[in-house]
């Protein structure tokens, strides 16, 4: 039921881009942060859950205004503001809890690329292939592993994922790929099939990538504001490495 809600909302925000898409993309921002911040309070740090949200949707404002070109001076402005508020606000604010307000505000701002896909030319083509891409590989990789899967590939972060199970993924993203260059043949073919493999790996880093987080506070899921499903982040860990990851290959390799 949360996904026969969630994925038409998200398809339809992804169609209208725009407004919708940036509203859209927010809200998932705030939820992520406030999953995140929740996940250092496990570990007895507590970065303040305001500055997270404040700090990555300043990073979507920039993506807005400026798109990537405003990332950089968007990132330095909230280094500054979390060194000042570290000086100032010591012991109450700690060096250990400014720098995990940093890496949990970074983590989230990769949701920007979300919305920085559409606003590239074809962009509903490239955000839907990141999509689907993303969905296939983790599908494939899911029901590969539990039927064939005997090599753990990281035991240490999650025992349940293994080498069949990621190779399995990065056929499922192959053959997305290979679906969007036969649907939209003007697309070059090569540099298509070769992105498609290297969604399939980023989707395994981003998902083990989440799962250092929740296997250090010591939690199966992030939240549980999906039902059946668990948070956000538990949604969305393969996507904040693979939206970068296309954004930036399409603008290099397939339109410069």
């Amino acid at each position: 039921m949360s996904a026969l809600v969630g994925i038409p909302l998200f398809i339809a925000a992804v169609w209208h881009g725009n407004l919708p898409l940036l509203v859209f993309t927010g809200l998932l921002m705030v939820l992520a942060a406030i999953e995140m911040v929740a996940l250092f309070q496990r570990l007895d740090l507590y970065p303040p859950h305001g500055l997270a949200v404040l700090g990555s949707l300043f990073l979507l404002g920039s993506a807005y205004l400026y798109r990537d070109a405003g990332l950089g001076g968007a990132i330095a402005l909230i280094l500054f503001f979390i060194l000042v508020f570290m000086a100032f606000l010591y012991p109450a604010f700690s060096p250990v809890e400014g720098a995990v307000t940093l890496l949990a505000t970074l983590y989230i701002g990769l949701f920007v690329y979300i919305y920085l896909l559409r606003l590239l030319p074809n962009g509903w083509i490239w955000l839907t292939f990141t999509l689907v891409g993303t969905w296939t590989s983790d599908t494939v990789a899911y029901f590969i592993g539990k039927r064939w899967g005997r090599r753990r590939l990281a035991p240490a972060l999650s025992p349940g994922k293994t080498v069949e199970g990621a190779v399995g993924g990065l056929a499922g993203s192959l053959l997305a790929a290979v679906a969007f260059v036969i649907i939209y043949p003007f697309l070059p073919r090569g540099p298509l099939l070769l992105l498609g493999l290297l969604l399939g790996l980023a989707a395994v880093v981003g998902d083990l990538v989440e799962s250092a987080f929740k296997r250090q506070a010591g939690v199966k899921d992030a939240g549980d504001i999906i039902p059946g499903h668990g948070g956000i982040l538990d949604r969305f860990d393969s996507m904040l490495f693979t939206a970068p990851l296309v954004y930036y290959y399409v603008g290099m390799f397939i339109i410069s």
